[in-house]
């Protein structure tokens, strides 16, 4: 073989090397979710997936899957857990259902605002609660807003806790939800998200009840006629990834993945708090009528539920739901 011919050939093989080594060195990660795509969590999701491509060159890339894609809320918890779908973007309530810890920080009228959620959700409480995602085969990246949730029905304005007596309204399933809504006198029904605007729509039940800038993006005002500033709950959105997938990068990949999440949440929180005030001026727009609830009433409904924290308390442990409490107390709530 010629001297220019082995160096051709040689030349080749190191670039074979070359793109063989980096494809081998590029990790794919599936992320899921059930948000609509113009929902602040969805768009903050594709900042997650420039974020983490830019900062590791490359060599880790994020397909995100939003809108249902992959499947419904508690689909996509299952997906991560068994490792079919490496994270997941979802409703708190969704994941309680196997890490029923959470519902210490879901109870009826916990926040009394967004500030002092945030302070609850970013201090000591996730130490306790990433330990409960842990046995179960999640590792925790962090809390998205969600936001205030508020009622809405196709029945009548809801003023009061007598308004609510015998209404079919979907909740999320989870216990501390379903509980709180028996305790106000509705008929609670549990349903995944990705069920709730046909069963609105055919009748089957009431209302439901979310942030005003979820019913929003899930158009419930087309299939809904009321809405009220219940704000019973507020929520978060868990952002979760399969341990084993993820203690399987290396040191560097997780940082960078921790890194843009942070930075991801903290962008999604400030857009969310405006949107959520946005939409509701949108939903009355788009002929929902809005019935302002006095502050004395949701007092009236907050002692009603009082009951749902000594339940949860048996069922987690008063020991485990105290020291939420406890720092709940330290946060000003």
């Amino acid at each position: 073989m010629r001297l220019s011919t082995m160096k051709k050939s040689l030349l080749a093989m190191a670039m074979y090397a070359i793109v063989v080594g980096g494809a081998q060195a590029q990790e794919r990660l599936r992320v899921a979710g059930n948000f609509a795509s113009d929902h602040s969590s969805s768009v903050a999701m594709q900042r997650f997936k420039k974020e983490v491509e830019t900062a590791s060159s490359g060599s880790l890339v994020i397909e995100v899957f939003d809108n249902q894609q992959l499947g419904g809320a508690q689909e996509n918890v299952t997906q991560t857990r068994a490792g079919t779908i490496d994270m997941t973007w979802v409703g708190m309530a969704f994941l309680s259902r196997t890490v029923p810890e959470l519902e210490a920080v879901s109870l009826p009228f916990m926040f009394p605002s967004r500030e002092v959620a945030y302070k609850v959700m970013d201090g000591p409480v996730v130490d306790l609660i990433e330990d409960k995602m842990a046995t179960k085969g999640f590792t925790s990246l962090g809390f998205m807003e969600l936001g205030l949730r508020q009622v809405t029905n196709s029945q009548r304005p809801v003023k009061s806790i007598a308004d609510l007596k015998g209404m079919k309204i979907r909740m999320q399933p989870i216990e501390t939800h379903l509980a709180t809504f028996r305790a106000l006198g509705a008929n609670p029904q549990p349903m995944d998200i990705k069920e709730v605007y046909s069963a609105l729509e055919q009748k089957v039940i009431d209302g439901q009840d979310n942030p005003f800038a979820l019913i929003l993006a899930s158009r419930f005002y087309e299939v809904q006629k009321h809405v009220s500033n219940t704000g019973h709950f507020f929520d978060f959105i868990a952002v979760v990834a399969n341990k084993k997938k993820f203690d399987a990068l290396s040191p560097d990949k997780q940082k960078i993945l921790r890194t843009a999440m942070t930075n991801t949440i903290n962008w999604q929180r400030g857009v969310a708090a405006k949107a959520d005030g946005e939409a509701l001026s949108q939903l009355q727009k788009n002929g929902m009528i809005y019935t302002e609830m006095p502050a004395s009433e949701r007092a009236a409904m907050k002692k009603a539920t009082e009951n749902v924290v000594d339940d949860v308390k048996k069922r987690l442990g008063a020991s485990f739901v105290d020291q939420v409490l406890a720092e709940l107390k330290k946060a000003g709530g």
